[in-house]
């Protein structure tokens, strides 16, 4: 199907508008000259911007693309997903966010360097960048493959262009301009696939005809109690694994972390990650719904052998090109729904990249460096990452059937980090050594479970992979859409055994099972090497999980979980173990006192002179 006239003039208009927003906020206020402004849009944020935002982050493109096809062909198991995003939301708003947002770091990974030392900080950047670079280029050649495909819409052109778009208003407009393109490319998402919907049922008889023959056909699933963690879907692989999924996407990623740290207070941080519970459904619901209408579509009007897409990723779009032909516009509105998809997820990678490359990198190397010259620094990394994604785009198209492990490779880095950080901040007697080999154990744990998973697919494959197909899977939100390559689903004649069946471990427990690695591991390795003294760890980089936990066990107990450590204010968990001055707890400046505070300009946190607890560890590992 070519596109109309009305239609390119939609795409082009999604692009315009996403440009001009950038320059408004390049052009306005203080013209992002601070290097807060740039990467924090000024800690001045209200909620519902940045709710949405960080809704729009990992409702990537590949996303709009897999879950519909997902429900196709799984039915909607899927669905129950949305159980696990109540704990997954709500652990963050309680937990994380306190601890970062008081902190008044501006990288997540400055939290790593005040809990441990520079060397686990430097670990935890490193990691992430890596994950970031290889994904965005990705996630921006993908869909503008898939799309080619079904409508013949010029590749390199949709690739050059949404990359020189989003480079341009993450560059001009920073943080700020970043959220509120992610707002109205929300809208757009919104909008294109609520009229998918109303058109392709109302072709195929309304809702309730969709609903009654999807239930007829299988696809209406309840709830599978099956606690088997190799089966693909049950209640407690989705409600469970996918808690943990969440905390590695809404708790300690770079990219959603700024965006709570941009918020003008801790309330409006944690009231925009309540905020997303209900978006997160709705988006659900809409990609759930549009694979219900999508599989009645095709049982009544099918399509001959010959039409049927080479490759999963390409089933939406074949549908909605099917169902919008004669609708002129509608079409463009679905590609523009498609690109935003592209647009906010890149944009956050860029922006992400810039901040941590920034603050953990650049400025421990260069203290002295001034506010402009920092700024400017900044926008040139933006810039530069910007650049990046294009030569990133360029190389995933000479990969071939290697694409599918290098989208994996997001997948598997996400769960290692979330156990780095809970290691950190859950376990007070952990120390810099277990911290860096529990990460190396987890990452070494979740590339050979998920390499082996995916040799074992492709193996068992009944159909080779076409030469630059990408043969994308069928899952939510970013990380489960990129874990979820490591299992393309295949038909077995027998159940596996042994190491094989290892392999067949459901991408929904990648996350589970590699932060449980990092935590086990380092807390071994940390009690080897003797746990970090009480009187060296920072209270506010802890949260007394252990002890809230068991809070029917006697105070005395209690305290033995704190490991030693004073936390002030904590409700009586470990309050007797707090030495006060003057009403004070130890460790914290009261205002108008004599201690000296230095607050290094964009560092975020604050050094006191005095207050042992605060300082930072050089150990070696």
């Amino acid at each position: 199907m070519e596109f109309t006239v009305i239609d390119y003039s939609i795409f082009a208009l999604l692009l315009v508008l996403s440009s001009a927003i950038g320059l408004f906020y390049a052009l306005t206020g203080n013209r992002q000259r601070t290097v807060q402004e740039f990467l924090l849009a000024n800690r001045n944020m209200s909620f519902l911007p940045v709710a949405l935002s960080l809704l729009a982050t990992f409702q990537s493109a590949v996303a709009i693309l897999g879950v519909p096809a997902e429900i196709y062909r799984f039915g909607t198991e899927y669905w129950f997903l949305g159980c696990s995003y109540f704990l997954g939301l709500l652990i963050p708003a309680h937990i994380f966010i306190p601890v970062f947002y008081r902190l008044r770091i501006t990288s997540t990974y400055e939290y790593l360097e005040l809990r441990f030392n520079k060397t686990v900080r430097v670990f935890g950047t490193v990691t992430f960048i890596f994950q970031m670079v290889i994904y965005m280029g990705v996630v921006l050649y993908a869909p503008a493959l898939a799309l080619n495909a079904v409508t013949g819409f010029d590749l390199w052109s949709a690739v050059l262009t949404i990359g020189l778009v989003c480079t341009l208003y993450t560059t001009l407009g920073g943080l700020k301009a970043v959220i509120w393109t992610d707002v109205f490319q929300t809208l757009v998402m919104f909008a294109g696939q609520l009229a998918v919907i109303v058109v392709g049922a109302q072709r195929v008889g309304g809702m309730a005809r969709v609903w009654h023959l999807a239930e007829q056909e299988g696809k209406i699933s309840g709830i599978d109690l099956d606690p088997d963690p190799f089966e693909r879907y049950t209640f407690w692989t989705l409600a469970m694994g996918g808690v943990f999924m969440m905390l590695s996407l809404y708790g300690v990623n770079q990219a959603q972390v700024q965006r709570y740290l941009s918020a003008r207070s801790e309330w409006e941080a944690k009231l925009s990650c309540y905020a997303v519970f209900p978006c997160q459904q709705i988006v659900l619901c809409l990609s759930c719904l549009t694979g219900l209408v999508m599989f009645v579509y095709d049982r009544e009007h099918p399509l001959t052998p010959a039409q049927r897409p080479s490759s999963s990723d390409q089933l939406v779009l074949y549908f909605v090109m099917d169902v919008l032909r004669d609708l002129p516009g509608l079409p463009g509105l679905f590609v523009a729904c498609l690109f935003s998809g592209s647009l906010s997820t890149i944009s956050s990678a860029f922006n992400s990249l810039a901040t941590v490359t920034m603050e953990d990198l650049v400025r421990p190397c260069c203290p002295g460096l001034s506010e402009s010259r920092a700024t400017l620094l900044s926008k040139l990394l933006a810039l530069g990452y910007g650049l990046l994604c294009l030569g990133m785009a360029y190389m995933s198209s000479m990969l071939g059937p290697v694409l599918q492990a290098a989208i994996s490779i997001f997948g598997m880095v996400g769960g290692p980090l979330l156990g780095l950080f809970c290691l950190g901040m859950f376990f007070p007697c952990a120390n810099a050594t277990g911290a860096v080999v529990g990460l190396l154990a987890g990452l070494a744990m979740a590339f050979w479970v998920g390499i082996g998973s995916l040799l074992q697919s492709m193996g068992s494959a009944r159909e080779p992979s076409l030469p630059n197909g990408t043969v994308l899977p069928i899952t939510g939100n970013l990380t489960t859409v990129l874990a979820t390559t490591l299992l393309t689903p295949t038909l077995a004649p027998q159940r596996p055994t042994g190491l094989q069946k290892f392999y067949n471990l459901s991408y929904m427990w990648y996350s589970a099972h590699n932060s449980t690695t990092v935590i086990v591991v380092g807390l071994l390795v940390s009690l080897l090497t003797g746990p970090t003294p009480a009187a060296a760890v920072d209270p506010r980089t802890i949260y007394p999980v252990l002890p809230r936990l068991l809070c029917c066990l006697p105070r005395k107990y209690r305290q033995k979980l704190c490991c030693g450590v004073a936390f002030p204010d904590q409700d009586g968990d470990c309050t007797d173990t707090v030495t006060k001055s003057n009403g004070v707890p130890n460790g914290l400046v009261p205002p108008g006192s004599g201690r000296r505070e230095e607050e290094e300009e964009g560092q975020g946190y604050i050094c006191m002179a005095g207050a042992p607890v605060c300082a930072v560890q050089e150990t070696s590992f």
